[in-house]
């Protein structure tokens, strides 16, 4: 089912290699204003020495709320997911690189069991497989590094295939880079009724097939200000065509009622455009602090409106041990068609009483800690020819999520990071 992966999300925001081969955009409830990542960050530096990076990252998100948009804005938000990823960066050469991030999403909702009324249905829990590959390489004049890529995943009910491609530029002292990245995704998703919309009265899931596609352009501008100071600009174009209604999602009106089977499947357009536009600035306030700043504004078709900030500051304990606490505050106002449980009319053309799409504020905070010692964790030996692998840092994150509209989550990950020559 088309759906958010926050635990993903949080991974993004902890290691943007992850970005490079991204899977498909989905709304963003804990960021949220309702848009999909689009990060297309430069592909990774192919001059690492030649060593093959391993990173094995995995994350547990928990949320409860009681807006649920499966029950027409009311119930039960309860759902955990748990995310397992590898991803790999392989050196062809002196500057060609291939990256691979293979995992998957389990999940389990309380939520999404309520689509067949029936507790522990088929649709309360489910599994996403994702396989991303990317191949970068940097030109003969030693600032320009262009990429490619292509991706999959599958779940029981949703198919997503995406191209990637990316360019990015540095100025001969190093001090300017541009970059840019896009993405074509092609989605395919069964329709999936709740039970009492469907034909006959329930039965199968499966009621039909739709698409979508979304095209992401992602333009990065960054500029070293001085020996403490960095800024970046950016801009997150998105246009999505197709299905942007989640079938499963009911809706109940005023003049009906809330009744079993007077509620309407959700309704939105089949266009939207997005157009945020972000600043970012990096100070290094001493060698042992950094402040980490960032401020987006985001807008749409669909009438939302979004200002987040975000705060971190690394501060390094030890040479080799790094706390970083961080804090993000997101508003936005409700998309023009988002009304809460009842207040919806029959004559609205297009209708949703998701909680993704309404006005609300939140705020996140939370602590991460890095250990990355100069000559590593550990060395072992692997099965490849007896080659050694060194463990080479640890990143761990906590982070805490509460919603103005009630919803509440809690999100630990986990990324370990291996060399191997």
């Amino acid at each position: 089912m088309p759906r958010f992966y926050p635990s993903l999300t949080a991974a993004l925001v902890l290691l943007p290699v992850l970005a490079w081969s991204q899977a498909t955009p989905t709304p963003n409830r804990v960021d949220g204003y309702g848009a999909p990542s689009t990060t297309v960050p430069s592909p990774p530096d192919p001059s690492n020495h030649g060593e093959t990076e391993v990173n094995i990252l995995t994350s547990y998100y928990s949320q409860d709320g009681n807006h649920s948009a499966v029950e027409g804005g009311q119930g039960t938000q309860q759902l955990t997911d748990l995310t397992p990823t590898i991803i790999l960066n392989v050196p062809l050469d002196s500057v060609t690189r291939v990256s691979a991030n293979l995992g998957m999403d389990y999940y389990a909702s309380a939520s999404t069991d309520r689509i067949d009324q029936v507790l522990s249905s088929p649709s309360s829990h489910d599994s996403r497989y994702h396989l991303d590959l990317g191949l970068s390489r940097q030109l003969a004049d030693k600032r320009t590094i262009v990429g490619v890529g292509a991706g999959f995943s599958k779940e029981y009910d949703y198919i997503s295939g995406n191209v990637t491609a990316s360019w990015a530029h540095a100025s001969v002292d190093g001090n300017r880079e541009l970059s840019v990245g896009a993405q074509a995704f092609f989605d395919r998703a069964t329709l999936i009724l709740p039970v009492e919309l469907r034909r006959g009265g329930g039965g199968e899931h499966g009621s039909g097939f739709d698409t979508r596609q979304s095209y992401n352009l992602n333009i990065v501008y960054s500029q070293v200000i001085s020996q403490r100071l960095q800024l970046a600009v950016s801009t997150e174009l998105v246009a999505q065509r197709g299905l942007l209604s989640t079938p499963f999602h009911r809706v109940y009106f005023r003049e009906t009622g809330g009744s079993f089977g007077t509620a309407r499947t959700e309704l939105l357009p089949r266009q939207r455009y997005k157009y945020p536009v972000g600043l970012r600035a990096t100070y290094y306030a001493t060698d042992l602090v950094q402040v980490r700043s960032f401020y987006r504004f985001y807008n749409d078709n669909f009438g939302i409106r979004a200002n987040t900030i975000e705060l971190e500051t690394p501060l390094k304990v030890t040479p080799f041990f790094v706390l970083y606490p961080f804090y993000r505050y997101h508003t936005q106002t409700a998309a023009k068609y988002f009304a809460p449980y009842l207040e919806h009319s029959i004559q609205d053309e297009f209708y949703t009483s998701d909680y993704d799409l309404a006005a609300f504020s939140s705020n996140k905070i939370g602590l991460g800690l890095r250990y990355s010692p100069v000559y590593g964790i550990g060395r072992f030996k692997t099965p490849f020819g007896g080659r050694v692998a060194k463990f080479k840092a640890l990143d761990l994150r906590y982070a805490y999520y509460r919603q103005s509209t009630g919803l509440t989550a809690s999100l630990i990950s986990a990324d370990l990071s291996f060399t191997m020559p």
